[in-house]
């Protein structure tokens, strides 16, 4: 971990470098107060996990913010599935009676249909004998003309030889 550490916080520990050179006697306290590079390295390590920290804890803030929106988005997403659902409860009750309706109303269209039917038949029918006792009425009455035409003749005719049997009958008395 020091030497994942000491990469990491060789960005931090450029600052560190960047310090005023040391002069002899801060050195040579340094010296005293132990090893340099125990202190610099411990230093880089504090640094790199402060940074590193930072970092884990900005990662976190933000995570928590999207998941924040993300839930934010979710509950509106609930609200307009329960508001679709009501919507679409509503547009079923108002078609439903509108079905049942119409779904009586093609039963009897159905039914009254099929009284038609028959009936249908039956009235093609009766025109069809009446138009067949129609002709056979105006064919007998015509004949009846044409008889009575031909009765009226013989009767004239008749009369006319009686009449005229009568004169020669009275000419000859």
């Amino acid at each position: 971990m020091t030497q994942t550490n000491a990469e990491d916080g060789a960005g931090a520990g450029g600052a560190a470098a960047a310090e005023p050179p040391l002069n002899n006697e801060m050195m040579f306290q340094r010296s005293l107060s132990g090893n340099t590079s125990f202190s610099k390295d411990d230093e880089m390590t504090r640094t790199a996990l402060a940074a590193f920290r930072a970092k884990e804890s900005e990662i976190e803030r933000r995570k928590t913010e999207v998941r924040e929106r993300v839930q934010a988005q979710l509950g509106r997403v609930e609200e307009e599935t329960r508001r679709l659902a009501t919507i679409r409860e509503e547009l079923e009750s108002i078609t439903d009676p509108m079905r049942k309706e119409v779904l009586l109303l093609r039963k009897k269209v159905d039914s009254v249909y099929k009284e038609l039917k028959p009936l249908s038949y039956s009235v093609q029918k009766k025109q069809k004998e009446y138009k067949e006792a129609v002709d056979a009425f105006n064919e007998k009455n015509l004949e009846k003309i044409q008889l009575v035409t031909k009765l009226m003749d013989l009767v004239g005719e008749s009369e006319s030889v009686r009449m005229n049997k009568l004169e020669e009958l009275s000419k000859s008395i």
